[in-house]
C-alpha cells in the first residue's frame, strides 16, 4: 500500500489514505497506449516496478555506498564484502544515478538508465537480463515514452515504510493477474488467502520446534512463480520466532516471474542462487535438495510432452528416479509434481528430520485413471507409504483465472502416531465469503475466521460438521470433516467373464469375405481350409450351425471328403485355422450354444466382459475367499453363467484383480435429499395459478 490523499481521523487529525499499489502502478499503462499492445504492457511495468522498489530500498545508503566504492574501486576488492553491509541487503548499486537522477538528465536518459543497471551487483543485473530490460528501454525511447514512464515510476514511493514486503508481493501478483486477463495464456496465481491457509496448516504442530532459538529450516517451491508462497512462509516463521531462519529454495520456468521472485528473495536477504530457472520436470535444478517444507501450485491441465524424454528416463530408474511409481496421461502433468515433491522430502530417520508438503490441485488427481493406470498407481504409492495426511476442498471461484473446484493436498513422511494410516478429508467448499468486488474470476475469499476454523479442523483430526447460524457474505458457511483409514480408498478391479454364444452362418457372402481376410491366407495351408468351406456351400448350399462343435465337425468332414476324392490322406484342421474361420462365420446369438475351443475350454465373450470394483475392506483379509463371497452374492444371482477371470492379477501383489485407488471426495460428503412430495408440488402449482389469475384480473382492469 502507498500513501495517497488524506482523510479526517476520529480525533480530528488528518491521516493518509492507503491506496492499492497495483492500482497506482497500473495507471502507468495509460502512457503505453498506442506504442505497445496490451499483452506487452508487462514488459514495461514489471521491470520498472522492480527497479523502483530496489531504487527506494538503496536510497538511504546511496551516498555512503558511492563513497566506499570510490575508495576501493581501484583495489580489485570483492565489492560484496564492503558494500552489502552498508546497504543491509545482499545487493547494492555503485552507479551515481538513481531513478530520479536519470529522469533529470532528460537528453541522456537511456544511457543513464543503462549506467544505473550496470551499477547493480551481479545478482540484480541477472534479474534485468531476464526481463530483457534494455531492449524495452530502447523501444520506449523509440516511441517517445521513456521519459514519461520514468517520471511516473519515480513519483511512486516504494520504500519499506510506504510498502511492506507483504504488500509488494500482493501488488506483483495483482499486476500479473491483470496482465493475464488480457493474455491468451493465463497462469493460475495463488491468492494470498489460500496461501495463508496452506502455510498455517503446513506449520501446524511445529510451533514448538520452530520456536527454538537458532532454529533453521528449509522450504522449497517447485513452481515458485513470484515467490508468494515462499515469502508468506518466511513471514509465518518470523512470527513464531524472530530468531528462526527459513532458507528458501525454488524453481520457476517463466523468465519474468523468475525475475520478480529473484528480486523478492534478494530483498528478503535470501540467497538468489537458491531460486533456479528452468522446467522442474525436465531439468531438476535441485537434484540433491531435501527440504523440511514444500508449498507449490503446479500447473494443471497442462501436458508434459515438452519434458517427456526426461520424465520417462526418470521413470525407467524406478525407485531411484523421481517418477518411478507411475506416469499420468500426457495431457496433465500435475501428478508428476506430486512425485517430485515426495522425492524432495527430508528423510525421517530415527524420529528426526522428515518433511511436509502442501500442493494445490484441481479434482483430476483425486480420481482420474482406472486401476493399473499411472494416476492410480501414483495414488497407490502415496497411500501405501502413508504419505497422504489431509485434503481440503476449497470453494469454487477462489482463483483469479479459473472458477473450477480446487483441492489442497498435504503430505508428510513424519505423521504423528495418531494420524498414521489415516487420511483427513475436509470439505471447506462452503467456507468462502463473497467479495465486495470480483478480482478476475475470484468471487470468494477465505476470511480470517474461515481460515481459523479450517486450521482448527485440521488440527483436531476428527469427524465434524459445522454450519453458521446466519449467512455471512451472502451465503451460509459450512464445514465438514471425515477421518478415514488409508485402505478405504483402495479397491480391486476383478474381471468378470461370460461365455461366448454363437451360431455359425456359412454363406457365399461370408465365404467371399473369408477369402479376402489376410489373416486366413497365412493359415490356409495351400487352400485346404478354403476348399473345405467351399465344398460345403457347393454341395449343400448355405448352412447355419447352432454350435461350434457342429461347425468344426462339418468343416472337418468336408476336409476329409476332399482328401478322399483326391486320394490323399486326410489331415486334421488346425485350431488356429478354425479360429480364423470362427471370426468370419460366427454370429453372436444369446440362444446359441456356448462356444468352446478344441480342448473343451469355454471361450469368453469380450463384448460381455465386465469388471467389479470391490472395496478393499471386503477382500483384504483373504483375497481369494473375499472375491468368491462377493461374486456369489453380487454377480452370480444376475449372471449364473459368469466366472472370475483369475488370469487377470495385480502386477505388485500377484493376487486376483488389479488394485486401484481413487479418492471420491464428492461421494464421501454426499447427502441424499429426497425429492418433494407430489402434494407439495401440486400445492405450489395451485398457488402459482391463483397468483397468475389475480395478475390477469389487474391487467384486464
Amino acid at each position: 500500500m502507498v500513501s495517497g490523499t488524506t482523510r479526517r481521523a476520529s480525533n480530528g487529525a488528518s491521516e493518509p489514505v492507503k491506496t492499492n499499489l497495483a492500482d497506482v502502478i497500473w495507471r502507468t499503462a495509460e502512457l503505453l497506449r498506442g506504442a505497445f499492445r496490451e499483452p506487452e504492457y508487462r514488459r514495461v511495468i514489471l521491470p520498472f516496478t522492480v527497479l523502483r522498489r530496489l531504487d527506494c530500498l538503496l536510497e538511504p545508503t546511496k551516498a555512503e555506498v558511492l563513497a566506499k566504492h570510490k575508495a576501493i574501486a581501484a583495489k580489485n576488492y570483492d565489492l560484496r564484502v564492503f558494500l552489502a553491509p552498508i546497504t543491509g541487503f545482499p545487493f547494492w548499486n555503485n552507479s551515481k544515478f538513481n531513478l530520479k537522477g536519470c529522469a533529470e538528465a532528460h537528453e541522456d536518459l537511456r544511457d543513464n538508465l543503462e549506467d544505473m543497471i550496470n551499477g547493480f551487483s551481479p545478482n540484480v543485473r541477472r534479474i534485468f537480463e531476464k526481463f530483457g530490460f534494455m531492449a524495452t528501454v530502447d523501444k520506449l525511447r523509440e516511441k517517445g515514452r521513456l521519459y514519461h514512464v520514468v517520471k511516473a515510476f519515480e513519483a511512486v514511493p516504494m520504500d519499506l515504510k510506504a510498502v511492506s514486503g507483504h504488500d509488494m508481493g500482493r501488488a506483483f501478483e495483482e499486476l500479473l493477474r491483470r496482465f493475464n486477463d488480457t493474455s491468451p495464456a493465463g497462469e493460475q496465481y495463488t491468492p494470498r488467502d489460500v496461501i495463508h491457509l496452506m502455510v498455517d496448516i503446513l506449520f501446524d504442530g511445529d510451533d514448538e520446534a520452530l520456536s527454538i532459538a537458532g532454529a533453521i529450516r528449509t522450504m522449497y517451491d517447485q513452481t515458485a512463480g513470484t515467490g508468494g508462497m515462499l515469502s508468506e512462509a518466511e513471514e509465518k516463521v518470523k512470527q513464531l520466532n524472530p530468531n528462526a531462519k527459513l532458507r528458501l529454495f525454488g524453481q520457476e520456468l517463466e523468465d519474468e516471474t523468475y525475475a520478480i521472485c529473484m528480486a523478492d528473495m534478494l530483498i528478503r536477504g535470501q540467497d538468489p542462487a537458491d531460486i533456479a530457472l528452468g522446467d522442474t520436470l525436465a531439468d531438476d535444478k535441485h537434484p540433491d535438495g531435501r527440504f523440511d517444507y514444500q508449498l507449490s501450485n503446479p500447473p494443471y491441465g497442462v501436458e508434459w510432452k515438452p519434458a517427456q524424454d526426461s520424465v520417462e528416463r526418470e521413470h525407467a530408474k524406478g525407485a531411484a528416479g523421481r517418477f518411478g511409481p507411475g506416469l499420468p496421461r500426457i495431457s496433465d502433468g500435475q501428478m508428476l509434481f506430486q512425485l517430485n515433491a515426495l522425492s524432495k522430502m527430508r528423510p525421517f530417520i530415527n524420529g528426526q528430520g522428515g518433511g511436509r508438503v502442501g500442493l494445490v490441485h484441481n479434482g483430476s488427481p483425486l480420481f482420474t485413471g482406472d486401476a493399473g493406470s499411472g494416476e492410480s498407481e501414483i495414488r497407490r504409492y502415496i497411500l501405501e507409504h502413508d504419505y497422504l495426511d489431509a485434503i481440503v476442498a476449497l470453494p469454487t471461484d477462489m482463483f483469479y483465472n479459473t472458477n473450477i473446484a480446487t483441492y489442497l493436498w498435504f503430505m508428510s513422511n513424519r505423521k504423528p502416531a495418531e494420524r498414521k494410516g489415516k487420511v483427513l478429508l475436509i470439505d471447506a467448499s462452503g467456507m468462502g465469503v463473497l467479495m465486495k468486488k470480483n478480482l478476475g474470476k475470484k468471487r470468494f475469499e477465505l476470511s480470517e475466521d474461515c481460515q481459523r476454523r479450517i486450521v482448527e479442523t485440521y488440527h483436531d483430526f476428527k469427524a465434524m460438521e459445522w454450519a453458521d447460524g446466519a449467512p455471512v457474505g451472502g451465503r451460509q458457511r459450512s464445514l465438514k470433516a471425515k477421518v478415514l483409514p488409508a485402505e478405504h480408498f483402495f479397491y480391486r478391479k476383478v474381471t468378470i467373464e461370460r461365455p461366448l454364444r454363437m451360431r455359425f452362418e456359412l454363406t457365399e457372402d461370408r465365404l467371399r469375405e473369408f477369402f479376402k481376410d489376410p489373416a486366413q491366407a497365412k493359415l490356409n495351408d495351400s487352400g485346404v481350409l478354403a476348399a473345405s468351406l467351399n465344398r460345403i456351400v457347393e454341395k449343400t448350399g448355405p448352412q447355419t450351425y447352432v454350435s461350434a462343435d457342429a461347425f468344426r465337425a462339418a468343416v472337418q468332414a468336408s476336409n476329409d471328403a476332399n482328401a478322399k476324392a483326391a486320394k490323399e490322406k486326410p489331415t486334421k484342421l488346425k485350431p488356429k485355422q478354425l479360429e480364423a474361420a470362427r471370426k468370419i462365420f460366427g454370429v453372436r446369438d444369446k440362444k446359441a450354444e456356448i462356444v468352446t475351443n478344441e480342448k473343451g475350454e469355454i471361450l469368453s465373450d469380450s463384448d460381455l466382459r465386465d469388471a467389479e470394483y470391490i472395496p478393499f475392506f471386503v477382500v483384504s483379509a483373504d483375497v481369494g475367499a473375499g472375491i468368491t463371497a462377493y461374486f456369489d452374492a453380487e454377480v452370480k444371482p444376475h449372471w449364473p453363467d459368469a466366472w472370475v477371470n483369475e488370469n487377470v492379477r495385480d502386477g505388485n501383489d500377484g493376487q486376483v484383480g488389479a488394485v486401484g485407488c481413487e479418492i471420491n471426495f464428492n461421494q464421501e460428503f454426499y447427502v441424499y435429499v429426497p425429492p418433494r412430495s407430489r402434494e407439495e408440488i401440486r400445492s405450489d402449482i395451485e398457488a402459482m395459478e391463483k397468483h397468475f389469475i389475480e395478475m390477469l384480473k389487474v391487467v384486464a382492469g
